[in-house]
């Protein structure tokens, strides 16, 4: 299953074209490498999706094209989450 779909259909983002964003801006990993939109997930797979300040990592448990929401958690395991105390050079606003 292609990664943006996965993050749509698990709800881990809420639409697929911002998963899409998301991962073309490299700030989503499969296993360790960086990942585009339409790369590959498999079961067992370790996914790290950084949010702003924060980092989550989760393992895919489950593939499904269709879910319901009740049952959308439980296509991942969420592992850890992180807070990054440094803000990256391309994220800070310069125009105050």
């Amino acid at each position: 299953m292609r990664l943006d779909k996965f993050l749509k259909v698990s709800r881990l983002i809420k639409r697929r074209t911002l998963a899409k964003e998301v991962a073309d801006q490299g700030r989503i990993t499969i296993n360790g490498k960086v990942a585009k939109a339409g790369s590959a997930v498999k079961v067992g797979d370790e996914l790290a999706i950084r949010f702003g300040q924060k980092v989550v990592t989760a393992r895919v448990e489950d593939l499904r094209e269709n879910v319901r929401k009740e049952d959308a958690m439980k296509m991942f395991t969420i592992l850890k989450e992180e807070k990054l105390d440094k803000i990256e050079p391309q994220f800070i606003d310069d125009e105050e």
